[in-house]
């Protein structure tokens, strides 16, 4: 499948759902969930967002540079021994296409600590979300752990590929902001705004904030890539 996320890479979906039911997330991806696969397969979990399995695409990886992984959900929400199936399949996988990488993603990081023996070296790389560094008013947009508690654990995976979201910006502070992904060791970071600002609305810093940022990052040798900007 397509990955509007990122670009350049394709999602394989073998586990689908969330619960973390962010509020920017309900106009936009989780609508394309609910309404192209859940429709198009007649599946009741994707139509309601459910975490559930779809073993029948074990065999499905996508050919793509970079694959990511269970893109339409939060891997954190699968079992773990299906989990371990999954990194079974890509082992298998790269023993023929050992170049192609594979996206783990997850609004809780902590959950990467039980597979850090099984992931692929070389193979696999590790995100999380920061959308802010603020805590104060987050429940209000998401059910996930607060940016701070996400910030610390994602820094304490022991893992040497990393890559930070940015996505949707939320206003933040800069000085503990910069730290955070430096702290995190980063070897990119996506950054953008919300996609769907006529159907939800957050509390966004103004793009100059935001440019100020980004050029800071790049100072500190971080590579940023931008997404969705308001300029």
């Amino acid at each position: 499948m397509k990955n509007n996320m990122y670009k350049d890479v394709k999602t394989w979906n073998p586990q689908v759902g969330c619960k973390f039911d962010c509020t920017y997330c309900k106009p936009s991806f989780q609508r394309i969930v609910k309404w192209s696969a859940g429709m198009r397969d007649n599946c009741s979990g994707c139509k309601g967002f459910r975490p559930h399995q779809h073993e029948e695409r074990m065999d499905r990886i996508p050919g793509a540079g970079t694959v990511f992984v269970c893109g339409n959900g939060d891997i954190s929400f699968a079992k773990p021994v299906y989990v371990r199936k999954i990194i079974s399949a890509i082992q298998e996988r790269i023993t023929k296409h050992p170049d192609q990488q594979f996206y783990f993603q997850s609004k809780n990081p902590k959950c990467f600590e039980q597979y850090l023996c099984d992931f692929p070296k070389d193979n696999t790389i590790l995100l999380t979300t920061l959308e802010t560094n603020r805590d104060e008013g987050y429940n209000q947009i998401s059910k996930a752990p607060v940016p701070s508690k996400r910030y610390a654990d994602f820094k304490a995976v022991a893992w040497h590929r990393k890559i930070v979201t940015i996505e949707p910006i939320l206003d933040f502070d800069q000085d503990v902001f910069l730290r955070w992904i430096q702290d995190i060791g980063p070897e990119a970071v996506y950054i953008g705004y919300n996609s769907r600002p006529e159907a939800v609305q957050l509390p966004e810093p103004d793009q100059e904030k935001v440019d100020r940022f980004i050029a800071a990052l790049k100072d500190k040798n971080i590579t940023v890539k931008e997404k969705t900007m308001r300029r």
